[in-house]
């Protein structure tokens, strides 16, 4: 309008006008620079909001320690895309196990609680354990009065023809040492999980491997027997009449070992365990005295030929049988120097340093032999804290849960861990194997789900609890005192469970790290010494406490569901996407194999994989919802890394450890599989790190089984 206003005007009234519009198109123009100005500046600002005002640094002490824990610990010249586990654990050789180093962490705490103190039989008992000068100076003595009380034997002092059950009995139930068979009480691993007595193979020394090659059993033989010899020598035996007993005795062992059936075989043929009654077991392996032993052994029970047992390998106890019966008709007096040398190999750490010395050789040898990674050996004051961890504990349970575990902490726990089974329970609402009727179900076992929390019960009583440990008597000797302690942790163990109602099933001490899920009370425990830093605290990061614990608490809690992923777990369900889903899963941790390695075949490493894969995609789930509701997330300082990739390092962090393929009782897989397999089947990962399309990290196809 203005324009065509300039148009219409006099010749008298142009000039003046000229300037108008002139100044009409320059305040135009500056508009238009100014908003371009302020355009520029806005983005120029929030670029510096996001990547210098993102999530401040926690900088307080624990989350200092934390990330200087982190940095020691990662390879930040390995790249995250190729391999997590190098970038979060390092490399091998330099490995920390991060639950050692926390059981470690905890046994410390108890050492300086334990200096600090003298008044109680605890504090008494680990002072004496760790009198190095008045054991050495005990030298032989105590160990040979035992050797007596068990009729002596036929290599140092006069054998008295004991009786071979007599001697069994004694060595069962004073001693707690079970030389041909294990004997506990336990609940039935059936409904009505009823306390039974269970009868097992038993625990051998010496590590002998079915797989190994002949050569190298032939070297473990040879290394074993040597050190029964001096085991023998010590004892003031006749080197010559040593080597035979020593060398009979490893007979005896190797042939035991033989008739082993190895776990997968026992599930192939439907025999995980057998119900007998006394009787029946007497009849199948007559040459146990079993209703005189175990009567003996768990006083003050009352037991008749009637009474019902779990067998777990009765096979095994037939030919366990049959050559006892053969040995006490050729080598009488062998099958007694059998059970004392293996008495005396128990007692090792109750014994003076010729003793120890030779034991911690022999286990050097063997670690080599075997190729497993030499084990430094632990420092005694860590054996004692053990020892006194074991006999008293409720009176550390009490000094350790003052200490380290408050009731902030437990309620942070108990938070964390509600949200933890929420975001299972959305979950659950998704899965498209499962039918609707197993979805109620299952969701219904997570609702139902109890959850123990840090300290338990007989925690918060220890004046009760110490009640029970004043039949210990100390000294005068250490083994003595030691052997004291044995009998009566025996008696407390078989009084707990003769007790109406289930406490005997928690006495986990309060310092351990490994959480555990109850089937007969459907219950979760997570002890106390597991909710401590690196894992947990109310300080850290809300990324460190979910990547951490809350991993580790979704893992134990899908322990709930194993049963339906097995054949036939699960008959309401679709069984083609399932199958399918379980294919996935396999051929995604195949991919991932490292080189020179097989896979491990089996169901409960199959079941442990499917764990950590859905453990982490859960936990994944509830922080994301954290971080919907609630505002002020921290990272840690100096690492340039986002909460959520925070949160994928602190769950890496849990599973660092270095491999031991000689570890029979680890039921995971390579460590490096527990990382790197749950973190590439999850695309956020990819995501947050940037991790190009096909890289190991970042692979083609993924699965969702949960």
């Amino acid at each position: 309008m203005e324009a065509s206003a300039c148009q219409e005007r006099s010749p008298e009234d142009v000039l003046p006008l000229k300037w108008s519009c002139q100044w009409s198109m320059v305040r135009r123009t500056l508009l238009t620079l100014l908003l371009l100005g302020l355009l520029l500046g806005s983005s120029v600002l929030w670029f510096y909001i996001f990547t210098n005002c993102g999530p401040p640094p926690c900088e307080t002490s624990v989350c200092l320690d934390l990330l200087n824990y982190y940095m020691a610990s990662g390879n930040s010249s390995a790249a995250p895309c190729t391999n997590f586990f190098s970038f979060t654990c390092g490399e091998p050789g330099e490995i920390n196990n991060s639950f050692h180093a926390l059981e470690d962490e905890n046994k410390n705490l108890l050492r300086r609680l334990l200096i600090a103190e003298e008044e109680e039989k605890a504090f008494q008992f680990y002072s004496s354990c760790m009198d190095i000068d008045a054991i050495e100076a005990a030298g032989t003595g105590p160990l040979q009065q035992v050797i007596e009380a068990l009729g002596g034997w036929n290599i140092s002092s006069k054998w008295t023809f004991s009786d071979f059950n007599q001697t069994l009995a004694l060595l069962m139930s004073q001693y707690d040492y079970f030389p041909f068979f294990r004997a506990y009480l336990r609940t039935h691993p059936s409904p009505p999980y009823a306390p039974v007595i269970q009868i097992d193979r038993p625990e051998f020394e010496v590590p002998l491997k079915q797989e190994q090659e002949q050569k190298i059993y032939a070297q473990v033989i040879r290394e074993y027997l040597a050190y029964l010899q001096k085991l023998g020598i010590l004892l003031g035996g006749d080197p010559e009449k040593v080597q035979q007993h020593a060398f009979l005795s490893i007979s005896i062992t190797s042939r035991l070992f033989e008739y082993l059936r190895l776990l997968e075989q026992r599930q192939s043929q439907d025999k995980l365990f057998h119900v007998l009654t006394i009787d029946q077991l007497q009849e199948m392996a007559p040459a146990i005295d079993w209703l005189s032993c175990l009567q003996e052994t768990f006083k003050p029970m009352s037991l008749s030929p009637s009474q019902a047992l779990v067998v777990h390998d009765l096979d095994y106890l037939r030919n366990m049988s049959q050559l006892i019966q053969e040995e006490m008709l050729k080598h009488r007096d062998v099958l007694q120097s059998h059970m004392i040398l293996g008495l005396v190999e128990t007692l090792t750490p109750a014994l003076d340093s010729k003793f120890r010395e030779a034991r911690r050789e022999l286990s050097q040898k063997l670690q080599k032999l075997t190729e497993q990674p030499l084990m430094p050996a632990h420092p005694r004051w860590k054996k004692c804290v053990e020892h006194t961890g074991s006999f008293f504990k409720p009176t550390l349970a009490a000094l350790y849960v003052k200490e380290a575990f408050g009731p902030s902490t437990q309620n942070a726990a108990i938070k964390l861990f509600t949200e933890i089974k929420d975001a299972l329970i959305a979950r659950l609402k998704k899965l498209p194997w499962i039918s609707e009727k197993s979805r109620k179900e299952a969701q219904d076992r997570v609702t139902k789900l109890q959850v123990k929390m840090g300290p338990l019960d007989w925690v918060l009583k220890p004046e009760l609890a110490r009640q029970e440990y004043q039949d210990i008597q100390l000294g005068p000797s250490f083994l003595q005192s030691f052997l004291s302690c044995v009998r009566s942790l025996r008696a407390r163990n078989v009084q707990s469970f003769l007790q109406p109602l289930s406490h005997h099933r928690w006495q986990v001490s309060p310092w351990g790290v490994k959480p555990y899920y109850s089937i007969p009370d459907h219950v979760v425990v997570f002890p106390a010494g597991l909710l401590q830093p690196p894992f947990f605290h109310t300080g850290y990061p809300r990324a460190v406490n979910f990547g951490a614990m809350g991993s580790i608490m979704a893992r134990e809690v899908l322990h709930i569901f194993y049963q339906l992923l097995l054949p036939g777990g699960c008959p309401a369900c679709d069984t083609h996407a399932l199958q399918e889903a379980l294919l996935c899963l396999e051929h995604h941790y195949a991919a991932l194999l490292l080189p020179g390695r097989t896979s491990l075949n089996g169901s409960q490493t199959f079941l442990e994989n499917a764990a950590d894969v859905g453990g982490l995609a859960i936990a994944l789930q509830a922080y994301n919802e954290r971080l919907l509701k609630y505002r002020g997330e921290t990272t840690l300082p100096n690492q340039h890394l986002s909460p959520r990739q925070l949160f994928f390092q602190s769950y890496a962090q849990t599973m660092c450890r270095e491999p031991n393929p000689q570890d029979s009782q680890d039921i995971h897989r390579h460590p490096s599989l527990r990382v790197n397999g749950p973190l590439s089947s999850i695309p956020a990962f990819a995501r947050y790190f940037g991790c190009s399309h096909g890289t190991l990290m970042n692979p083609s196809r993924r699965c969702q089984l949960w």
